[in-house]
This record gives structure tokens, sequence and C-alpha cells, in this order.
């Protein structure tokens, strides 16, 4: 074997161990995205869950399908803070999708971080959604934010805790839910409230919902 020969073969296998790490390097990204993207579809969708279901109580504050059984408008909000919100109306029964028209408590809060331990965003926490006295039940779907702005009749907001419930005409609400696992599993903390972009994550804001029965007061 001729050393031109011998160089030719070293500069084949330089060339070809550099087109294995391209295509390693290559099947690498395009695996990172498919994780992305379905990521991106899971969280869209846990966000349009979340938001469906507090949009249809949060519209029907106040409301009691049997009118002569409704809770007056001043009295309706019980307590509202920037995480937590207690106010009547009438939940919507297997048979009956407006209610029973007896008026029903609910409440939604955020709980601490401490609750999810055993999913490695450090942020996550659980929504909870309490109606009358039963069990509290929680929605774990990556909600990372959940806050809530209360203005009154003249837009001006009001300072949290509110000290009186009745003066809230409308409510601001911020969402943002983030998924749980990231791809690769890489995780920094930056600052109090946010971290590694390795999470994906969605952001809703519905700007001062009014419920139809909060303006009559």
């Amino acid at each position: 074997m001729g050393f031109s020969s011998l160089i030719d073969m070293i500069g084949s296998i330089i060339v070809g161990g550099l087109l294995f790490i391209i295509l390693l390097r290559m099947n690498e990204i395009s695996t990172q995205n498919t994780f992305t993207y379905s990521d991106e579809l899971i969280v869209q969708q846990n966000l349009v869950s979340v938001v469906q279901l507090i949009e249809y109580d949060f519209r029907k504050i106040g409301f009691c399908a049997n009118p002569n059984n409704a809770i007056p408008p001043a009295l309706v909000i019980t307590y509202a803070d920037t995480s937590r919100i207690d106010f009547w109306t009438d939940v919507a029964t297997t048979g009956n999708h407006f209610g029973d028209g007896t008026p029903d408590k609910i409440s939604y809060y955020l709980g601490d971080t401490t609750e999810l331990r055993s999913t490695p965003n450090e942020l996550d926490r659980k929504l909870y959604r309490v109606v009358n006295n039963e069990t509290p039940k929680s929605a774990n779907l990556g909600v990372t934010q959940f806050r809530l702005h209360y203005f009154d009749t003249n837009g001006i907001e009001l300072i949290s805790p509110v000290a009186n419930p009745g003066s809230i005409q409308t409510i601001q609400i911020n969402l943002k839910v983030e998924n749980p696992y990231a791809f690769n599993k890489r995780y920094t903390i930056q600052q109090s409230n946010t971290h590694s972009a390795q999470y994906n994550s969605a952001f809703w804001r519905q700007i001062r919902l009014a419920a139809k029965n909060l303006r009559f007061r």
C-alpha cells in the first residue's frame, strides 16, 4: 500500500467521521424539535381546559336560575385577593345546564409550590376549585400563575385583599401554564418568578371581565 493510498484512507475516515457527527447532531435537533412541538401542544391544551372552566364560572358570578333565591349583588363576592376569590353562583347540574335554582358558593385559589414536589418544574402549583363544602378539587395542569386584579365602577384598581368585595365591578385574570417536565430536564431558577426557557409556557389574560350580575348594584 502506497503512502498516497494511506493518506486517502485517513482522509476518508476523517470525512466519514465528520459526516457521522453531523448526522448525529441533526438527529438530536430533530428529536428535540419533536419534543418541543409536542410539549407546546400539551401546554396549549392544558391552558384551554383551565380557561374554559374559569371563564364559565366567573361569568356566572351572582347568577341564580331562580331569581327569588338570588344573592344580593353587593354580597355575591365574599372574599377577594390576588390568588383567591369566593363567590356565589348557581352551579350547573347533570340535568340542568343553568343550575338548580339554589345558590352555590365557589372558591378558586392557588396551592403552594411544595404540593408538587414530584414534578421537576419548581413553579407549578395546583389550582383548586371548591363548591360549597365539598372536598377541594384541584387541577394539576402546570399552572404557575393565577393572579387576580379587581376594579370598581370607575376602573380604579382595588387594594388586595379587597376590604369591601361588594365594590368589585370588573376582574382581570392572569393565568400562566407551563409544562411540568422539560426536554432533557434542564432547569435553572433565575429569579423568584422566572426560570429556564426549557419549560414551554402559555399565558392568558382576561382583561376586565364583567359578570352581568355584578352590574346591578
